[in-house]
């Protein structure tokens, strides 16, 4: 047999985001004897050494925010010059994958793939417009274009969005079903009394996730329900603003920041109940894994409706009505729910990284033929 057939994916960097969750899921459950992953990233990530252990390679060059625009674009067009190994590229980065696979047509790689993520650009006004500029390329430059959900592709394809595909952002199942035993001993972990009402949240410290917006719910519903506690997974650039935030609001024994972690499958265990008020979002991974885990998930109505599995878990409510939520919030903690597990729910749904790594994985063979 020869040598498996190497996909490269670009992002900036390979941590525990939801499209690098995605695709190191994928990455896990395809046949590495047929098809490799490799990365072209800016910065180093948190599954950088496990990417090296399957045999992947890391390439790295500098990020646009470093280098400018024109700095960038040459260590792209240089990159894709000295790499002429890559047949398939598959980038991460939404609108600025239009200069990405700007530059792997440029080079003459046959199959270049836009991947949508989100809904919506980060960053002020000025990231915006750049990223406006750089997503006008997308059209003319991918010859596939995959996203996250309906709402994703319509966002950064337009008009192209009706011949781009869904890739459903798929799970391990099993993984995540419901452990009364592994409850128990994630809140004896977390020194969490059997009897207290968990809220929990996964997502990055950034404007999007609308954390502030949270601690503020939570602040009012804490003083309905005194022996509730908020729990916050994750890490990024607003993380110290939120923490003041809670000081401020002395609040500190009431929200545990409990940072990046690799066991959010254990983790989703011990909550009661799933809060997740972003701005935007494409279809995040995190809410397919709260349903898988038969948590109630109480979601910003800005999210795409496709992110609801059809088992009575979530409720859609507008980012901006606080006392909404809170009553929502108290609706859900004096209701005895019954954990159950979804895993065959997901599976009928699509929603089995194994069928999605083996679609995937069947898509690159074929397409490079």
């Amino acid at each position: 047999m020869g040598s498996p057939l190497r996909i490269l994916h670009v992002l900036v960097n390979m941590n525990r985001g939801g499209a690098e969750t995605l695709i190191m899921n994928l990455y896990r459950n395809i046949d590495r004897s047929k098809v490799q992953f490799d990365f072209l990233t800016c910065k180093e990530g948190v599954f950088d050494s496990e990417i090296l252990k399957m045999g992947g390679k890391i390439h790295r060059i500098p990020y646009i925010s470093d280098v400018g625009h024109f700095k960038y674009v040459k260590e792209l067009n240089q990159f894709f010059k000295s790499n002429s190994q890559y047949k398939i590229v598959h980038s991460h980065l939404d609108k600025m994958s239009g200069l990405v696979l700007r530059s792997a047509k440029i080079a003459g790689v046959p199959i270049r793939i836009s991947h949508s993520h989100n809904t919506s650009s980060e960053g002020g006004l000025a990231a915006k417009i750049y990223k406006w500029y750089a997503g006008y390329f997308i059209s003319s430059n991918s010859t596939t274009m995959f996203a996250c959900s309906s709402s994703a592709a319509k966002w950064l394809f337009k008009e192209g969005a009706t011949s781009s595909e869904i890739l459903k952002n798929g799970i391990e199942c099993e993984k995540f079903a419901f452990s009364p035993q592994t409850r128990k001993e994630v809140r004896e972990e977390l020194q969490l009394d059997k009897n207290i009402f968990v809220l929990g949240h996964v997502g990055r410290f950034a404007h999007q996730k609308n954390h502030e917006f949270l601690i503020t719910v939570f602040e009012k519903f804490n003083k309905i329900k005194k022996d509730s506690v908020l729990i916050l997974a994750g890490d990024g650039p607003l993380r110290r603003k939120i923490e003041k935030q809670v000081m401020e609001l002395n609040l500190l024994d009431k929200v545990r920041f409990i940072g990046i972690r690799s066991d959010i499958h254990r983790m989703l265990q011990a909550f009661d109940v799933f809060v997740f008020p972003s701005i935007h979002e494409g279809l995040p991974v995190s809410l397919i894994e709260a349903q898988g885990s038969g948590l109630p998930c109480l979601i910003s109505d800005t999210i795409s409706k496709e992110v609801d599995l059809g088992e009575h878990l979530v409720e859609f409510i507008p980012p901006t009505t606080t006392n909404q939520w809170v009553q929502q919030l108290k609706g859900i903690a004096t209701k005895r729910w019954n954990r159950r597990n979804l895993a065959n729910s997901i599976t009928l749904q699509g929603y089995d990284i194994k069928n999605t790594a083996n679609y995937i994985e069947d898509f690159y063979l074929t397409i490079s033929g």
